[in-house]
């Protein structure tokens, strides 16, 4: 299970596919968190600069795609997508 995970962690940047992120229209950055709790649950932070970003022009490229083709196999469940708005921030 450590295995794995050391694995997926190593090969972060090329498995979760962060340039393909980076390059996209309206991306300001990756994060990728591992709950301390859970350490086989994985939060992966993209901040976009709109809503349209993520959901329209990412989510219709080849680079999505790629990025599903490359993590999908990875993943227990299908992850679940939300969009926040900071309100606060110090």
């Amino acid at each position: 299970m450590g295995e794995q995970r050391a694995a997926r962690e190593a090969g972060a940047r090329h498995l979760w596919a962060i340039p393909l992120f980076l390059r996209a229209r309206g991306c300001h950055g990756v994060d990728l968190h591992r709950t301390v709790e859970a350490p086989n649950r994985y939060k992966l932070i993209v901040t976009w600069e709109t809503v349209e970003d993520h959901m329209v022009h990412f989510r219709n490229s080849a680079d999505f795609q790629e990025w599903r083709r490359l993590v999908g196999p990875h993943f227990a469940a299908p992850p679940q997508v939300v969009h926040t708005r900071s309100v606060v921030k110090s």
